[in-house]
């Protein structure tokens, strides 16, 4: 089993940033990946980003790319999930999940475990 946290969330003004982070505990080991979603009002859980624990790899949606930043801290076991310039159609619930099969997708439906989610709102 995995558990997963996502301390951080918030809420900034339009072209503001923050900085979510995603604790894993349990048997993780290293080959896994932890991938970011989000879920507005009325919307599918959208996928963000994700990255492989151990060799580092990541991908980024479309939507994100060059602003939001994925990264891992080795010692606290923790996924941190940098955004920045923000809009605020990006306000949604943040979950963070772990795909032990290491299939890299951005499929929300590969990913094993969640987090609760944490929300992110941003205003105009």
């Amino acid at each position: 089993q995995v558990q997963l946290v996502e301390p951080g969330g918030g809420s900034v003004p339009a072209g503001g940033s923050l900085r979510l982070s995603c604790a894993a505990a349990g048997r993780t080991g290293n080959n896994y990946v932890i991938g970011w979603f989000r879920l507005s009002p009325g919307q599918e859980r959208e996928f963000v980003a994700f990255i492989h624990w151990s060799r580092g790899t990541t991908y980024y949606a479309d939507s994100v790319k060059g602003r939001f930043t994925i990264s891992r801290d080795n010692a606290k076991n923790l996924v941190n999930l940098q955004m920045n310039s923000l809009n605020p159609e990006e306000t949604a619930v943040y979950y963070c999940a772990a795909d032990p099969g290491e299939l890299m997708s951005i499929q929300r439906y590969d990913y094993t475990y969640w987090g609760q989610g944490t929300q992110v709102s941003v205003s105009s």
